[in-house]
């Protein structure tokens, strides 16, 4: 949907002098809207033993980053890279969750030196490790009401947990092994708006936990719900009530856990900044081929959802209103036709020059950008909540795309080489 009134307020009236002096494309994030949320999330759990991890992978920027650690948000990492990133920031130990799937030795061996709250995503690799954190937890496979979503994967085709009915043989086994602190994870859903939904899905989480501790005779320090809260993409969709949906939570958790109040953890990464980003671009060329085209300076190297999972952005042209209005697609120069960020959507006649936004662009938009075809990735901006407007990723160019490229082969394996 289109960002927020705050947001807008403070955008439209310098962005012209901002497109004029920068130049475009680029992602602006609103570091006022960041803030509000994650002080809206942390607010709704108040008094209660809770804890945020944003999820590195929507929007790994370190100013960003930096951002949510003042405010007390912890960080989700899955690789390598998110967690040395996070330890330069000055996380460390339970500032981190690393959550990833099939783990390298060597990735584990960081997380494990950085101290950082680890779960284990398969049984497998679990019993190959040496050396087990200080608390050991386990990331069950989809089930119940998260057993159907399309982008977790069903319960016969995911890639992700431990199978439910394997949880209590696994936690035994963990203690068997001298494991004495426990959590449990649950990644339930994925851009869920529904808060009946997502809090029955994380019910069934926190209900199987507590099955699983009594039945292994553990007992849980937290239970980790996951993310998957969306955001309202398209006009009309009802924004997630956060307040209602963290009731939900810690009603189930008194529920399930009576007499005992095991931390509850979340890795949102979406929610939080999703809403706060537009990818602001310029249309430069106009047609009509079988379809009425504006072609704009954004590709999707910049924006990749609306290719490929056929996601839908909210689109405008702040400063084209009072034209007549057209079905057109808004494309990219990328030589790929499912470079699309719009299709078929209804806006005001596109012009050259005209100023476009992408809205919704604040996660999995440029941390989901690549380069080929040479179409590079934008920089990324930020309003501050002072209103000043700084640059905190700059735009790829050429010297980044050649960057790993050896203009002279370096050997590896010698010809003469033979296997004995």
């Amino acid at each position: 949907m289109p960002a927020s009134e705050e947001f807008t307020t403070r955008l439209l009236p310098i962005l012209e002098d901002l497109v004029a002096a920068y130049g475009t494309p680029f992602h602006i994030y609103d570091a006022r809207g960041i803030v509000a949320t994650h002080r809206e999330m942390a607010g709704a759990f108040e008094g209660e033993p809770f804890q945020q991890y944003f999820a590195v992978k929507a929007l790994p920027n370190p100013n960003v980053l930096r951002l949510l650690l003042e405010e007390g948000s912890g960080l989700d990492c899955a690789s390598p890279v998110e967690l040395e990133l996070a330890e330069r920031l000055g996380a460390q130990g339970e500032d981190i969750v690393f959550t990833s799937n099939n783990t390298s030795p060597h990735e584990y061996a960081m997380a494990l030196k950085a101290g950082a709250l680890i779960t284990f995503d398969d049984r497998a690799f679990f019993e190959r490790t040496d050396e087990l954190p200080e608390i050991v937890a386990f990331r069950v496979s989809p089930h119940g009401l998260a057993a159907g979503s399309s982008l977790m994967g069903d319960a016969t085709r995911t890639k992700f947990g431990v199978p439910a009915e394997e949880l209590v043989d696994v936690y035994r086994e963990a203690r068997r092994r001298g494991a004495r602190r426990f959590g449990v994870h649950g990644m339930i859903c994925a851009n869920e708006l529904s808060v009946e939904r997502a809090a029955r899905a994380a019910s069934d989480v926190i209900e199987l936990g507590a099955r699983v501790a009594e039945q292994a005779g553990v007992e849980l320090e937290y239970v980790n719900v996951g993310g998957g809260l969306g955001i309202p993409y398209r006009p009309g969709d009802v924004p997630f009530d956060f307040g209602a949906y963290a009731r939900a939570i810690i009603e189930q958790r008194d529920r399930s856990f009576p007499g005992a109040r095991p931390r509850v953890l979340m890795e949102c990464g979406r929610y939080v900044t999703g809403p706060h980003g537009v990818l602001v671009t310029t249309v430069i060329n106009r047609s009509r081929k079988a379809r009425e085209i504006a072609g704009v300076d954004a590709s999707m190297s910049a924006l990749m959802r609306p290719g490929f999972y056929g996601a839908y952005h909210h689109a405008t042209l702040p400063f084209a209103q009072g034209r007549p209005e057209v079905e057109i697609d808004l494309v990219g120069a990328l030589c790929e036709n499912m470079d699309k960020f719009a299709v078929g959507r209804t806006l005001p006649d596109p012009r050259v020059g005209d100023i476009a936004l992408i809205h919704d662009t604040g996660a999995h938009g440029h941390a989901m950008g690549f380069t080929y075809n040479g179409r590079l990735r934008p920089a990324e901006l930020l309003l501050t909540d002072g209103g000043d407007v700084v640059e905190i990723r700059r735009a790829e160019g050429i010297e980044d795309y050649l960057a790993t490229a050896r203009w002279r082969p370096e050997p590896v394996l010698s010809g003469t080489w033979t296997r004995t």
